[in-house]
């Protein structure tokens, strides 16, 4: 069987991610590598792509609010991530 037909008969791979960037082939390549890692290699590279998401987003608020103070980009990064409304105008 060939690798495009193994892809295409993998329902993991061809439901779960309906709005990827990534081929059926790479995903089956990706699935493949993940598959064949620990559990706690899995666990560590989901903690490094969390600190990443997270660098990124503190990032962004710098370059948008620049003349905010370390503290206030961070109450800012975790207002994003636990309540993503604007918080009320009486909270400092």
């Amino acid at each position: 069987m060939t690798l495009d037909e193994r892809v295409l008969r993998n329902p993991v791979l061809t439901f779960t991610m309906p709005h990827s960037d990534t081929s059926p082939a790479a995903q089956f390549v990706q699935v493949e590598i993940l598959r064949a890692m620990s559990g706690e290699q899995r666990l560590l590279l989901a903690f490094e792509m969390s600190l990443f998401a997270r660098e990124l987003a503190r990032e962004g608020i710098r370059r948008e609010h620049p003349e905010w103070a370390e503290a206030r980009v961070a109450r800012e990064l975790l207002r994003l991530a636990f309540f993503p409304a604007p918080l009320p105008s009486w909270i400092p």
